[in-house]
């Protein structure tokens, strides 16, 4: 089945700002029949790590927030907390991150923020999906007793995805920090004993016992260890590590069926928003932000999680590459952007799987907005 995805590019007139030409453009992607009154809305963004400048301007979720508010829905802005160490991966320190990044709550329409998987990543929720990988996924507890959900995704490369859109800000961004532990690894997270200054807070926050110290060091029993990833947010010295160990493929199925785990009982109640702008090569968890590998292009939205990326690594390609960028492979028009960046990363897999398990289709109709200088609507 072809989906449809809708498309603004960055054009603005005198008749209509780039916020209302957002607000016109989810209106026409079906935003109507996704929420009815006094739905409690999970907004999902990245609020950006603490010095990363490429993450979604603030000014932009306002204008979304107040298009929900135009329905009587009740929106509130979310993102669960990080399973690396930075400044998100604590929801006091994740709040104070959004505040100083722009997503106030005067700034966002007297909009809450709530992290989805509570003060220290384990307010999850288990939801069964009974796929390949996963028997049951673990996401974000207020994320799943949400009414209805809205992505708003930044358009990016990715070192592991080869380039991360709504599926990944779904799969990998709802889920609680056990959630994103059994993403990436298959194993127990690894301790750097050289590293390691034996504290005891590893010890001391392990819900499993699973951690133990010994001629001061800190030890793992595996058996014990339920995968939450506390440790690794606990460690002063960063000596407890996720065990890079996935090949690309198993990574990409694992995280397409988070999202399925995501977005169930949420099918009719779901509007996804991608914004192509400002293409860092990188994610915006990073503490910092590259030059953009193409030119700004504008924005997607669709009920279509798997079309709307596809549309917009399409678009991506389509554009010649940046110069001063990383980007110093397939810079051509029509050439393959990401390959480029990860030559490594089979990028269409996730595609491919996703549309396999059921999410949607990678066949879409692009529809774009006329400008209201040339046309009304």
């Amino acid at each position: 089945m072809t989906a449809d995805v809708f498309f603004m590019d960055l054009k603005t007139t005198s008749k209509e700002n780039l916020p209302q030409k957002l607000s016109r453009l989810i209106k026409k992607a079906g935003i109507k029949t996704v929420l009815k009154e006094k739905d409690l809305t999970a907004v999902k963004i990245h609020f950006g790590e603490k010095g990363n400048t490429a993450f979604i301007r603030p000014v932009f979720i306002r204008q979304i927030l107040q298009t929900i508010k135009e329905f009587n829905a009740s929106p509130f802005l979310t993102d669960a907390n990080t399973l690396y160490v930075g400044t998100r991966s604590d929801a006091v320190s994740h709040i104070h991150t959004a505040i100083e990044n722009g997503f106030s709550y005067s700034s966002m329409d007297a909009t809450p923020i709530i992290i989805a998987d509570g003060l220290n990543g384990k307010s999850e929720t288990k939801i069964p999906i009974h796929q390949k990988n996963f028997k049951d996924v673990y996401i974000g507890a207020e994320i799943v007793a949400a009414d209805a959900l809205i992505s708003v995704a930044h358009f990016k490369g990715h070192e592991l995805s080869g380039f991360g859109g709504t599926l990944k800000n779904l799969g990998m961004g709802c889920a609680s920090r056990r959630g994103k532990l059994a993403q990436h690894s298959n194993v127990s997270p690894k301790i750097k004993r050289k590293t390691c200054i034996g504290c005891g807070q590893c010890a001391l926050h392990c819900p499993g016992q699973a951690i133990y110290l010994e001629e001061k060091k800190a030890y793992m029993d595996r058996t014990k260890c339920i995968g939450c990833a506390e440790c690794i947010v606990r460690c002063p010295t960063q000596s407890i590590n996720i065990q890079w160990d996935q090949t690309v493929p198993v990574f990409l199925e694992k995280m397409m069926e988070y999202t399925l785990g995501v977005l169930k009982g949420k099918e009719n109640k779901s509007l996804f928003i991608n914004f192509i702008t400002d293409i860092s090569p990188k994610c915006d968890c990073l503490p910092y932000s590259e030059s953009p590998i193409v030119q700004d292009i504008g924005v997607l939205a669709s009920t279509d999680p798997v079309a709307i990326d596809q549309a917009s690594a399409d678009m991506v390609n389509q554009q010649a590459g940046l110069s001063a960028s990383v980007l110093k492979m397939n810079l051509e028009p029509g050439q393959d952007k990401f390959r480029g960046l990860y030559p490594d990363v089979d990028w269409e897999y996730q595609l491919e799987y996703a549309q396999d398990i059921g999410l949607g289709s990678r066949d879409y109709t692009l529809k774009k907005l006329k400008t209201l200088s040339y046309a009304k609507e």
